[in-house]
């Protein structure tokens, strides 16, 4: 018996996921294994890890399923999907991202062997998608944005792969490889996805004040975690000590001049929600690639304040531009939140490499490289052999390669969702619970003309 229309895109998604999880299951069972018990040292060092290691990581999932997840609630009749849909993609994601990573970089002698590390680096890698959607969120389907993660993680590997060991790029946050790199393949997604037609204003797109509220809070819960998302890699000690101070201190100083810019951008010298919920997160976006580098203070608070500026009046102005002038959709307005300030923080790393003296960096951070696992760059070994010009050449360098391979490998994905098979939602119930959750109005209200027959009406078409 054939499908109905109006249900055929809801099969889809239990499709979709049931086959990918029954594969993980399977690859599991043949590949994927703990480590033996070690020696009793060795024993004690494993669970200095756990230790070390686990705190920062519970942060990070605050950050990631709480805290993302409300900052997407500001639509406000796509609260439910917003929060649900964030909360499947990062499962999925980092479920892909263990299987891929596992088989290029930790597949010895048939095995797999999984540990916290590899699992937190995969948890990084799902970022990169949880900030790409944000481009089209509201306007694509479950299914389109689980096609979109498929392509993303393994190009994303790829691309940290060669910026961080190939070229050596310092970034301990994620500014260049996840940041830049998330930003503009969510923006290449949704040039390709939307081609050249222009967006207008969708009648359920504007945020209440309880949507505001709601995304503030998310807003909230980022900021205050948000040190150990960029200090969590670093090597324990001087350098992740020096990481977790600048942090704070260039996201008190972006949330504080949000408010000074903000309101100076009002004529009646009121604040907007949407910087509010976004610029006091710049500071931490900016900050990761340079985090544990010696620099003074003041450096830290003078980034945070600009990475704020920066992205305020890329809301203000470059938004409004982008969509008139290149008819660029960006839904969450990852441009200026992640893009622009990640461009910053770019900048502001090949200035610090340029001028730090010899004596100011005596005690070089060092890194723990995303994709190597147990490998670990030493900065004063690679900044030894090349030098400082060479090393801010590689800064340089990675974030016009991260830039270049999201954007062209975004608009590929983008053309790629356009299928009609993934069931694009139609444009009338954009930004709508009810065509993905029976939510409790279509229970009291299942008379004629309701939200459930207009789903089946619109999908049919």
């Amino acid at each position: 018996m054939a499908v109905p229309p109006s249900t055929y895109p809801h099969r889809l998604l239990p499709l979709f996921l049931g086959l990918f999880q029954g594969t993980l299951l399977l690859f599991f069972t043949l590949f994927v294994t703990y480590d033996e018990p070690s020696a009793q040292a060795e024993d004690t060092n494993l669970a200095n890890q756990v230790y070390s290691t686990f705190p920062f990581f519970q942060d990070i999932q605050v950050m990631l399923v709480v805290g993302l997840g409300l900052l997407l609630t500001f639509l406000p009749r796509y609260g439910f999907s917003a929060l649900t849909h964030n909360f499947l993609l990062l499962n999925f994601s980092m479920q892909w991202a263990l299987v891929l990573q596992g088989l290029l970089h930790h597949f010895h002698h048939g095995q797999i062997h999984l540990d916290l590390h590899k699992l937190l680096v995969s948890e990084f890698a799902a970022v990169t998608v949880l900030i790409s959607v944000g481009a089209i969120l509201g306007r694509a389907s479950p299914c389109q944005l689980l096609v979109m993660a498929t392509c993303e993680i393994p190009i994303y590997l790829a691309s940290e792969w060669v910026i961080v060991t190939c070229l050596g790029v310092l970034d301990v946050g994620g500014t260049i490889t996840i940041h830049v790199f998330s930003c503009y393949f969510g923006l290449g997604v949704s040039k390709a996805l939307f081609r050249a037609a222009q967006q207008p204003l969708h009648p359920k797109e504007t945020p209440t004040p309880h949507s505001d509220l709601m995304s503030l809070v998310g807003t909230l819960i980022l900021w205050v975690f948000w040190p150990s998302f960029v200090a969590v890699l670093c090597q324990a000690g001087d350098a992740q000590h020096r990481a977790i101070l600048n942090t704070l201190l260039a996201m008190s100083a972006s949330a504080t001049t949000t408010v000074v810019a903000s309101s100076l951008l009002e004529r009646d010298g009121k604040l907007s929600p949407g910087h509010l919920q976004n610029g006091s997160l710049a500071g931490g976006v900016a900050i990761g690639v340079v985090a544990d580098m010696a620099m003074p203070p003041v450096a830290a608070l003078a980034l945070g304040s600009l990475s704020a500026v920066v992205c305020v009046l890329g809301f203000r102005f470059l938004t409004p531009l982008l969509g008139r002038k290149l008819t660029l959709h960006d839904q969450c307005g990852i441009h200026n939140l992640h893009g622009l300030p990640g461009i910053l923080g770019a900048a502001a790393s090949v200035v610090a490499v340029l001028v730090a003296s010899k004596d100011t960096s005596g005690s070089h951070p060092s890194q723990l490289s995303p994709v190597g696992g147990n490998a670990s760059q030493a900065v004063e070994g690679q900044r030894g052999g090349r030098g400082a010009g060479g090393q801010a050449l590689c800064q340089a360098a990675g974030l016009a390669l991260a830039i270049g391979a999201s954007l062209l490998a975004g608009l590929l994905t983008g053309a790629a969702l356009r299928l009609p098979c993934l069931a694009r939602p139609p444009e009338r119930l954009c930004f709508d619970d009810s065509l993905y959750f029976k939510t409790q109005d279509q229970a009291e209200s299942p008379g004629p003309g309701g939200s459930a027959e207009e789903g089946a009406l619109a999908l049919k078409e």
